[in-house]
């Protein structure tokens, strides 16, 4: 299974960015799918994650900013960020479960200024 982040990039405190991420491979099922962030000189951390059903878990400095979403048709996995703020840079890296193991994208890095 490859995982393939997008979306990320540089921008201003209070905008918004959307990341997607597409699994490809051998796939039977893709259950749960995430986003994980990784600050500079910290260790990786949970964003939000969303299972097969939808349902959906975010951390608490995330709630009400950031909106996990998944087309399971397209094995794709979205991360709306809005309201963004400096201390959300960091590299997100997406996560899938499959077949029993998990997997990890090469991440995509999100800069936001002040």
């Amino acid at each position: 299974v490859q995982l393939q982040a997008s979306g990320g990039g540089l921008v201003q405190a209070g905008g918004s960015l959307r990341l997607a991420c597409v699994a490809s491979g051998s796939i039977f099922s893709l259950n749960p799918m995430g986003w994980y962030r990784q600050a500079p000189g910290n260790q990786r951390t949970l964003v939000a994650v969303i299972t097969k059903d939808g349902t959906t878990y975010y951390a608490e400095s995330v709630k009400g900013r950031f909106t996990i979403s998944r087309d399971n048709a397209k094995n794709t996995v979205y991360l709306q960020m809005t309201s963004l703020k400096p201390e959300d840079t960091g590299v997100f890296y997406c996560l899938a479960g499959a077949n029993g193991m998990d997997y990890w994208g090469k991440g995509t890095l999100v800069t936001v200024s002040s």
